[in-house]
């Protein structure tokens, strides 16, 4: 799915009504997507409270007063008491809710903080096309609703949020526990220090124009169920182990065995045809025994010295690895000789970053850095987005393939792309979760998915399998290794 940026949404809401619809039925088919979901959500039990301001928002806030209440909910309007002049929509929608008796229409000065369960408040102020701070009365009016513990729905973006750019760490935003969205996420949704305003994200199709969509150029893009149904070969019958693959999994250090362990066996369980271990001799018993489908190599007895060079294989190195001077050493000499796309994580990464050899890494190799292990790399960066553009930098200089890991992994590619995932949750959190990953990317690579395509489809599989896990354990009681049971739920799931 694409991002479109705020303008280019404006052209493609343009282009829609040039292409046969006026703009009301556009604003009437808008306000009819919201109306629909949130009667199904809040059913017939809640009085609405709706925030309009005086741009189309606005008109969409209007319009939908007029449908909830043909729906047989109750409906309060808020307009701003100091600006009347109402967009052309927008006045055409208020006009209409005039003529309704029972909706009651009062101005922002007059709403009091109330304490009961049964409203919900629907933010229609401003749009996507805002570009500066809230201030004055309806910055007092946004802290006011932000105090009422009562449920919040966002129309389009939340009032106080930018589409396309991060606002300043004090500026007040409505906080929505639901933004209902239209065709496209907007950039902002999908970083922390934006993102965590909107809530559950819920994207709505109004039809705008497929064509304009389809052939407008962006470097943002969603990695969603359909990119990746595309992306998924189901296996053929008439195959065998050669068929899918040779992964190799290099780390693990004495007391940290199990990182490594757990890249074992999320690649064997992605689908890699032979998948083998280099580790300490420490981590034998515990490997053999635990993921007895790998073969084992040994190197060094506590702390990894040498990574064997074996044909036809792909290498994801770094869980557990450890950052003693044999290790290091092995790992450089690993890589002046080995020219071929590997996968580096974790420790991989550090020993690189200490020593200043970013250059060392195979073109068109993938990196999965955690913010901390990004800074470490590239340097530090103001804030995410700010991450995300030096990230895209450093892709195209190094040509390789960042998958920097947050909240929303971003995928970002050589090109200068950059592809959000949005499976996972926050149960991920914890020590080990990563090297899933890198298990789960060595793995689609040795299975000869295109590199761009198994970064895709590799972080939308690990996120989806934190999702499944959630379900069964809670985000609180999950664990890494849950992630790996759950890959086989998630291949099933792509295959019904």
């Amino acid at each position: 799915m694409k991002i479109l940026t705020a303008n280019q949404t404006k052209q493609c809401d343009a282009a829609t009504v040039e292409n046969g619809i006026s703009s009301i039925n556009l604003m009437e088919r808008a306000s009819k997507s919201c109306a629909d979901w949130i009667s199904n959500r809040f059913r017939t039990t809640h009085e609405f409270l709706i925030f309009c301001g005086n741009g189309n928002n606005g008109g969409d806030g209007f319009a939908m007063a007029r449908m909830l209440y043909e729906k047989g909910f109750d409906v309060t309007v808020f307009t701003d008491d100091q600006k009347k002049d109402y967009s052309p929509d927008a006045t055409i929608n208020f006009n209409k809710i005039k003529q309704i008796s029972a909706i009651k229409i009062k101005c922002f000065s007059d709403f009091s903080i109330i304490k009961n369960d049964n409203f919900c408040i629907i933010d229609a102020v401003f749009g996507y096309g805002l570009n500066r701070e809230l201030s004055g009365n309806i910055k007092g009016l946004i802290d006011q609703l932000n105090q009422i513990e009562i449920p919040k729905v966002a129309i389009d973006i939340p009032s106080g949020l930018f589409a396309d750019q991060l606002i300043a760490a004090d500026s007040t935003v409505f906080n929505a526990d639901f933004t209902l969205t239209f065709q496209f996420y907007k950039r902002s949704f999908l970083h922390a220090e934006s993102g965590k305003f909107c809530g559950k994200i819920v994207v709505l199709d109004i039809g705008l124009d497929e064509g304009f969509v389809e052939n407008t150029e962006t470097d943002y893009f969603v990695i969603d169920d359909d990119v990746v149904k595309e992306i998924y070969k189901p296996r053929e019958a008439f195959s065998n182990k050669g068929s899918f693959g040779k992964s190799i999994l290099v780390g693990g250090s004495d007391g940290k065995i199990g990182a490594v362990v757990m890249s074992t066996l999320s690649a064997l369980r992605t689908g890699s045809g032979l998948t083998l271990t280099i580790a300490p001799e420490c981590g034998n018993f515990v490997l053999q025994s635990r993921v007895p489908e790998a073969m084992f190599i040994g190197s060094g007895a506590k702390y990894l010295e040498k990574i064997e060079v074996v044909e036809k294989a792909v290498y994801g190195i770094g869980p557990g690895l450890g950052k003693e001077k044999q290790t290091q050493n092995g790992l450089f000499d690993f890589l002046k000789n080995y020219k071929k796309p590997i996968v580096l994580d974790a420790d991989a990464l550090n020993i690189l970053a200490e020593n200043n050899k970013t250059n060392m890494i195979p073109k068109h190799s993938i990196i999965t850095p955690h913010p901390l292990e990004f800074e470490r790399l590239f340097g530090k960066t103001i804030h995410s987005f700010e991450r995300i553009e030096l990230a895209r930098l450093k892709a195209a200089e190094l040509q390789i393939f960042i998958v920097l890991k947050d909240h929303h992994t971003a995928v970002i590619t050589p090109q200068k792309k950059v592809f959000y995932n949005i499976t996972g949750n926050s149960g991920m959190a914890k020590g080990g979760s990563g090297d899933v990953l890198t298990g789960i990317l060595t793995s689609l690579i040795s299975q000869k998915y295109n590199i761009e395509k198994a970064c895709i489809f590799g972080v939308w599989l690990h996120g989806k399998a934190g999702d499944f896990a959630a379900e069964e354990f809670s985000k609180e009681s999950m664990l890494p290794t849950d992630l790996t049971e759950k890959i086989g739920e998630v291949f099933r799931y792509l295959s019904s």
